[in-house]
């Protein structure tokens, strides 16, 4: 058995141990039951997308070798801005697909447009803003920029994304997004940009988890009535 300083070491460790690691367990276990009790696709905001949305359709539209100015197509995809049909080519160029002429971006009217194309008509817009760059910590990080940010007269604050460069809508942002996005951070403990799973700080806090678990399981043993009784049965 294990007695005297070294016992008392054992639950001096155990203690501040608790101390240190209690509020982050605090919020591991909050962030988990806020997680658990969440409905994810209300999370990305499905509740504010409209239903049965039908997708048109076009005709008359020209071959994308019939590009101008002509470009090597790798990938190619159909979008629909304002009623008009433009192919998104390559990932970065937008054209009319009709007259082939290459479209430097899209306008706040068309940007409102698409999102009133996507978005429930029972929200009202309240602005829109065009943002450049976002930080580490921001609710539209590592998306497409520049983009045009449609806030909506709406309890949820609610704000939804749309690219200027390819006309999509990109994320939709409420209050319930950032609850979880913020919870989600103090989960991961990646305080710099959220979604690093792999960081030095969780590697870190989940060895010591670790230890505080171990020293407790220790701490019981060697103060056990029980254990000390069969350690004496043992001894005789």
């Amino acid at each position: 058995m294990i007695k005297g300083k070294k016992a008392k070491w054992i639950r001096k460790s155990h203690r501040y141990l608790g101390i240190f690691l209690g509020l982050q367990f605090l919020m591991w276990t909050i962030s988990g039951i806020y997680f658990s009790w969440t409905n994810i696709d209300d999370i990305h905001g499905d509740q504010f997308h409209k239903k049965g949305i039908v997708t048109e359709s076009f005709s008359d539209l020209i071959s994308p070798s019939h590009l101008v100015p002509a470009t090597t197509v790798q990938t190619i995809e159909l979008r629909n801005i304002n009623q008009q049909p433009y192919y998104w080519v390559n990932e970065k160029l937008l054209y009319n697909a009709k007259t082939g002429e290459l479209k430097n971006g899209i306008s706040k009217e068309e940007a409102i447009a698409i999102a009133a194309k996507n978005i429930i008509s029972s929200v009202k817009v309240k602005e829109i803003q065009l943002i450049t760059k976002t930080g580490k910590h921001h609710e539209y990080r590592e998306r497409l920029l520049p983009a045009y940010v449609i806030s909506y007269n709406e309890p949820n604050n609610l704000k939804v994304y749309i690219s200027v460069n390819d006309g999509k809508l990109q994320t939709i942002r409420h209050r319930d997004w950032r609850w979880f996005d913020f919870l989600w951070m103090t989960h991961t403990m990646d305080y710099e940009g959220r979604d690093n799973m792999n960081n030095m700080v969780l590697r870190i806090f989940s060895l010591l988890g670790l230890i505080s678990v171990l020293s407790g399981f220790l701490l019981w043993y060697i103060s056990s009535s029980t254990i000390r009784k069969i350690w004496k049965k043992i001894k005789k």
